[in-house]
């Protein structure tokens, strides 16, 4: 049987006017208090090591999310936090125009996939509200007790660790690669081994490296900002 096709979509600065994951540490950190909002300069001070090369994009994420939400984090408590922040960001965050091709791709009969580097526990969030019918993102360890813990479970997805990802699902799914066609929706370069997967590219809202990119490999140039 064949399956529907595909429109992979990333999500921060695709179909969100920014990147998600500090806003969300700001939402954490007013509901849990004082403390938590305090710990938000030390939370810069972290990015700073990491725009140094001090560590890695994964490592910063886990020293955030620590120095944020905590060493280890209730589930349900993480879950209400995460739906909150996604209905805000959905009610006054996204790009019109990313909603409009969203409902293209649904209205096409297109498999609405998201695949991003962002957390699960809040991207999931978004995505159901959005419609899309799946969620590739980063995962998160949980403890025997299934408190959220501050640690990231397998890889980030980010880069090649993308498409891998996508690649898994793909296959967990029972979908051939070579039965579907695939479309993916990003803003960055990162994402360049997902943009030559695909059988159709599109580069939207890109930062000069990916116009760079998408000139060169000629794909088309979105813009969903205005």
């Amino acid at each position: 049987m064949r399956h529907r096709d595909l429109a992979i979509y990333d999500m921060d600065k695709t179909i969100t006017r920014v990147a998600t994951w500090t806003p969300f540490l700001r939402h954490a950190a007013r509901e849990r208090g004082p403390m938590a909002w305090w710990l938000l300069p030390v939370a810069g001070a972290a990015v700073a090591g990491y725009a140094l090369r001090l560590y890695g994009r994964d490592r910063l994420k886990e020293m955030t999310h620590r120095l944020i939400l905590g060493r280890a984090v209730a589930g349900d408590r993480l879950a209400d936090s995460a739906r909150a922040f996604a209905q805000a960001t959905v009610a006054g965050g996204l790009l019109a125009g990313a909603r409009e091709r969203i409902e293209k791709d649904r209205g096409e009969g297109r498999m609405l996939v998201m695949a991003t580097a962002s957390y699960r526990f809040y991207a999931q969030e978004i995505a159901e509200l959005l419609g899309f019918d799946a969620v590739i993102a980063t995962e998160s360890a949980r403890c025997d007790a299934g408190n959220v813990l501050s640690r990231i479970d397998g890889e980030n997805c980010y880069g090649a660790a993308k498409l891998r990802a996508i690649e898994a699902w793909t296959t967990a799914q029972g979908i051939v690669r070579s039965d579907v066609a695939v479309r993916f929706y990003s803003d960055h370069v990162s994402d360049a081994p997902v943009f030559e997967w695909a059988d159709e590219a599109f580069a939207v809202n890109a930062h000069p490296p990916l116009r760079t990119l998408a000139k060169r490999r000629g794909w088309p140039v979105l813009d969903w900002r205005g």
